[in-house]
């Protein structure tokens, strides 16, 4: 995706080189800070930069001067009343990351796990609620079943907090993660690295880059091949490679981009059971409750294609097309809170049979005004968006025997054969096909009242088809109109949401902006999980927003702090009824506070830090009276994270970096009964390395401590977390 032009602009961090870094003692630093606390800058001097994927990056997740792609009018992070944030390439170097699940914890609020959070694939709760996942700027489709994100080819990870209803149509109220890749240049530069360490884990990737030799036509190829054992014996490989053109012709810039993927991985959605409201306390973590044959195969094809024309200084037109094809094979464990300890026996297990097809094309037309109304300066998105997305889904479920000794598991069934895949009233099944039309009209307008006011607000307004035909009928599902779904006949909603927000920040003094938001969302209850109630109603979700953000020498000691009240209504939840996995619709709410520091203590010594209070619950359940006041699946109380890394020289040869980090999460619950959940826990990690101008090594150590502790709170039993591992890693750019 190309960025939008916007004049006054500052460049992207990602794609830029920075300017040299002033070399300032602590002392130096401290005593500026208490004697005046300087500007804001709008491209904060920072830490000594290095270079990563041929291009010169710092490692500041908060930088005021930052502009996000998404959102859409190319304003600076400093200047948004909103919380974002963007998690550079540098820093998940640093953490010797592969996948979108290792970087996450380095924003805000964010935490892995929540409904239908199988084990294999990306599922993740911002401020306590549901987050979408676009790659850039385009939807991943389904929402549930999704996908496993590697970093192949990405440039940085954008995270925004609470609803982007208006600026990107069915969005999921937690929040927006934007996954952005690098665009081609004209200078030549490669690079590969490798990676080995535990769990038989090996990831190698590579790129280049440069000019093709057409005048204005430049290429990149980003590829990644990787293969683990895994901890648990959990076992994956993805193979992909992504190609990419931009071409800049008169007074546009052309980019075309195609990402494929073939992607296995074997789901473990039971981890460890729970036993008296808790994971199994007596057994290893090595402890395996799920079938030894489960297995998820996906590939994905996604071409993109952008176009950003100049047309004047008053106006730039972005034209922007995706068609996503995604394929979902899956056998997977039942995830159903029956499945439970009895009498010291695992009971009521089950195996589900998956076959997903999912085809989505999304068209976005933007044009981007530039202009002023007296000394007021606007920046105006306008856009209409169409979206097409249908989904074709086969599932059955079958009854596995008993495990006969939970405290020492051993599954009895080790293959397929003889395992009888049924379809009725006690066992989960389906034969759909889904479609979905989606249209929107939508404007943003970013205004420069002063100096010192930036004001912002947004409106959209969606019209939404929905359908479901089931090929089958299944006893005990009902449609939007109550009555049974048949098999051939179609049961269909329209809903035209109006969603919106406004804000505005204000510049109190140079290094202290408070801000104030309010947003509205809908997602469209859409995905293959939810069809057992029909096509319901959309969700909807309102958020209040406060905080301020500071700056302080220079902008490189950044802390941004925020409170929030997120209200969501029709909120599609899983639970078990009478032993069979269901769906019920209740209302929540989450308030919180949180705040996250960057700070460039000096030229060598780089601190990241975030931490969040939320208080979810459940606000109310007609079908479920009794869990009014609990909390949803997955949403912890506390969350905290801290990153640091300290650059030094050895005999004068500079390069040398060590590292180290904290990661927590509190205690959160398994579904909205609250009678399992999985306890608080701390991991810690560690980083060695050496990184020279274009080449580096580095050893990532996690779990130091070789710390128990749970991921996720799943139905019926708890994502386990890796023990102590090592990995090293060996790259070079040239």
């Amino acid at each position: 995706m190309s960025p939008i032009p916007v004049p006054a602009v500052p460049p992207r961090t990602g794609s830029h080189l920075r300017p040299p870094y002033r070399r300032t003692s602590l002392a130096l630093c401290l005593a500026a800070l208490l004697a005046a606390p300087g500007a804001w800058a709008q491209d904060a001097v920072t830490l000594s930069p290095i270079a990563v994927q041929g291009v010169v990056q710092d490692s500041r997740v908060d930088n005021p001067g930052q502009v996000a792609d998404l959102g859409k009018t190319g304003t600076a992070l400093g200047d948004l009343p909103a919380s974002v944030q963007v998690i550079p390439r540098a820093l998940m170097a640093e953490q010797g990351a592969s996948m979108l699940r290792d970087v996450i914890g380095n924003a805000s609020g964010i935490n892995a796990g929540g409904q239908d959070a199988k084990g294999y694939f990306d599922h993740f709760l911002i401020r306590g609620l549901n987050a979408q996942i676009y790659s850039d700027g385009f939807s991943d489709g389904d929402q549930l079943s999704g996908l496993s994100h590697s970093l192949n080819g990405v440039e940085r990870v954008e995270i925004l907090e609470g609803p982007g209803s208006a600026l990107f149509g069915s969005g999921a109220p937690g929040g927006t993660i934007n996954i952005v890749h690098y665009a081609p240049v004209s200078t030549f530069h490669a690079g590969a690295s490798l990676q080995a360490g535990s769990f038989g884990s090996v990831t190698g990737s590579g790129y280049a880059t440069g000019p093709t030799g057409v005048a204005g036509l430049d290429y990149r190829v980003d590829a990644t091949l990787s293969h683990a054992d895994g901890f648990r014996d959990l076992g994956s490989r993805d193979k992909e490679i992504r190609p990419a053109l931009r071409w800049r012709w008169g007074d546009h810039v052309t980019d075309f981009a195609l990402d494929a993927r073939n992607i296995h991985e074997t789901p473990d959605s039971y981890g460890i059971i729970y036993f008296d409201g808790t994971p199994l306390r007596d057994v290893s973590r090595d402890a395996k409750y799920s079938s030894p044959f489960t297995t998820a195969h996906s590939d994905v094809v996604r071409p993109t294609l952008a176009d950003a024309w100049t047309v004047s200084d008053l106006l730039t037109v972005n034209n922007r097309l995706s068609y996503l094809h995604r394929t979902l094979d899956a056998v997977v464990n039942g995830d159903s809170s029956s499945t439970k300890v009895s009498d010291g026996e695992v009971v009521n297990r089950q195996l589900r049979r998956q076959d997903d097809r999912d085809n989505s094309l999304d068209y976005q037309l933007e044009p981007v005004w530039h202009f002023a109304t007296g000394s007021v300066r606007h920046t105006l998105l306008t856009g209409f968006e169409y979206q097409r997305q249908t989904l074709s889904t086969q599932r059955a479920t079958a009854d596995l025997p008993a495990i006969p000794d939970a405290f020492a598991p051993v599954p009895p069934e080790t293959s397929l054969a003889g395992v009888n895949f049924l379809c009725d009233a006690k066992h989960s099944c389906d034969d759909d096909r889904l479609a979905a039309t989606y249209y929107g009209l939508y404007a943003t307008d970013q205004a420069d009242v002063t100096d010192a006011l930036k004001l912002r607000a947004g409106v959209r307004q969606d019209w939404w088809d929905t359908s479901l035909t089931p090929r089958i009928t299944v006893p005990g599902r009902f449609g939007t109109d109550g009555r049974p779904l048949l098999g051939g006949v179609k049961d269909t909603r329209d809903d035209a949401p109006l969603s919106w927000n406004v804000g505005a920040l204000y510049k109190l003094f140079a290094w202290m902006l408070p801000y104030v938001g309010v947003s509205s969302s809908h997602l469209a209850n859409f995905n293959s999980e939810n069809t057992q109630n029909g096509v319901g109603a959309p969700e909807s979700a309102r958020q209040y927003e406060a905080g301020i953000k500071f700056a302080w020498l220079d902008g490189r000691i950044v802390l941004d702090t925020a409170a929030f009240d997120v209200k969501r209504d029709h909120v599609a939840a899983a639970t078990t009824i009478d032993g069979v996995e269901a769906v019920v619709f209740d209302s929540q709410k989450t308030r919180g506070t949180e705040a996250s520091l960057d700070a460039a203590l000096t030229g060598q010594w780089h601190l990241l830090a975030n931490l969040t209070h939320q208080d979810a619950v459940i606000t109310d359940n007609p079908q479920g009276i009794a869990s009014v006041g609990h909390r949803p699946q997955g949403a912890p109380g506390f969350l905290g994270n801290l990153w640091t890394t300290y650059r030094f020289a050895i005999a004068g040869l500079p390069g040398f970096r060590v590292g180290g980090g904290v990661n927590y999460q509190g205690h959160s619950y398994s579904d909205l009964t609250n009678a399992n959940g999985i306890p608080s826990a701390v991991v810690l990690n560690a980083l060695l390395g050496y990184q020279a101008a274009s080449w580096g090594v580095d050893l990532n150590l996690r779990n130091l401590a070789n710390r128990r502790y749970f991921v996720a709170a799943n139905g019926a039993g708890a994502f386990v977390g890796e023990a102590r591992s090592a990995f090293v890693g060996v790259h070079a750019d040239f």
